[in-house]
């Protein structure tokens, strides 16, 4: 999985947000382990998709990256230099390379800036003065993003969701960034607005030759826009690979059971997969199970899982670069083997 000069390079990064309790005295009495132990590295101009259900982290694994959040732990390179805990002065000359999608278009607009002005933004912030103005410049965006130079001052309100969006990514386009983290860019669109969305995107990296961040818990449109996806399960990565490999024959069975979930179209002679149900809820990330996270709704558990954390290695049988954290990783093949939807518990 490690590039030999990776753009980004993630390695042990974790991020614990204390709880506080007690009175008068507040103290610390426990802690939310959000994102726990993450090891990944994007190249330039990669996409790398960040998978999982709601509350795994992805989000706070972005802010993480573009450190709009202090990490508790591990460290993050950024072009080979060491950004994990830099204060303000040493992030700036790099500030303008790393930008962020949010995920709600309608609040990560100020309502009382127009376009222009919120597109030229971190152009004033920077000092950035573009040949021909930065009116000029904001205008280009625009029409980058699909959206009509004329709409130069108009504001947010004006613009329906899709149209909004387009705006925070000629905001993120600005500084002409070599890192985009995209947190669920389209999650709160229409689904008829979110392919235009994703094949704007998908088309700003080939031109621009950005790389990618891209977190969201639709699978199918992972697989469309990344090279290679990971799959978080409460705060840990449990598996990551190139895109074909790991939805042609994943080894995790989390991943496995994602991949159930996602709907296909078959004809009527040709069976369809079986749906594989996990019991019960994601624990709590104030006190996950020990051992491997997954072990409490896994068909395959089994004492060691409850003892041993399974490292993140590669299993017999993978490609290169396809990495695994499980004791028992799935059969190889490309069919997803069948599994009793009836009671996911019970021994494979």
């Amino acid at each position: 999985m490690s590039n030999a000069n990776p753009l980004l390079d993630v390695s042990g990064l974790t991020k614990h947000f204390p709880i506080k309790g007690g009175f008068p005295i507040r103290r610390t009495v426990g802690a939310v382990q959000a994102v726990d132990g993450l090891d990944f590295s994007v190249a330039e101009g990669e996409s790398l998709g960040l998978v999982g259900e709601s509350g795994c982290g992805k989000s706070t694994t972005g802010r993480l990256i573009t450190r709009l959040l202090e990490p508790t732990g591990g460290k993050i390179s950024y072009r080979g230099k060491d950004i994990t805990h830099a204060g303000r002065k040493q992030l700036a000359p790099i500030r303008s390379e790393i930008q962020m999608i949010f995920q709600d278009p309608y609040a990560s607009l100020n309502p009382r800036q127009t376009v222009g002005k919120i597109i030229s933004g971190p152009m004033e912030i920077n000092g950035i003065e573009p040949t021909g103005g930065r009116e000029k410049r904001v205008r280009e965006l625009l029409e980058i993003v699909g959206l009509n130079p004329e709409h130069y001052n108009r504001f947010p309100h004006e613009f329906s969701g899709g149209q909004r969006q387009r705006i925070g990514v000629a905001r993120a386009l600005a500084l002409e960034p070599k890192l985009i983290v995209a947190d669920e860019p389209v999650s709160a669109l229409d689904v008829s607005i979110q392919a235009q969305v994703v094949n704007l995107l998908q088309q700003v990296q080939k031109d621009l030759g950005i790389a990618f961040v891209f977190i969201a818990h639709d699978l199918a449109i992972v697989r469309h826009f990344s090279q290679r996806v990971a799959v978080m399960y409460l705060g840990k990565i449990v598996e990551i690979a190139d895109r074909d490999d790991l939805y042609g024959n994943p080894r995790h069975p989390y991943t496995r059971a994602l991949l159930s979930a996602v709907p296909e179209a078959t004809a009527d002679d040709v069976p369809a997969r079986e749906r594989i149900l996990l019991k019960g809820d994601v624990p709590s990330p104030i006190n996950p199970p020990s051992g491997c996270r997954f072990r409490t709704r896994c068909w395959k558990a089994t004492d060691k899982c409850a003892s041993e954390a399974p490292p993140l290695v590669q299993v017999e049988g993978n490609k290169p670069g396809h990495l695994t954290a499980c004791h028992y990783p799935e059969t190889d093949g490309t069919v997803p083997a069948p599994r009793l939807s009836k009671d996911p518990q019970a021994a494979a």
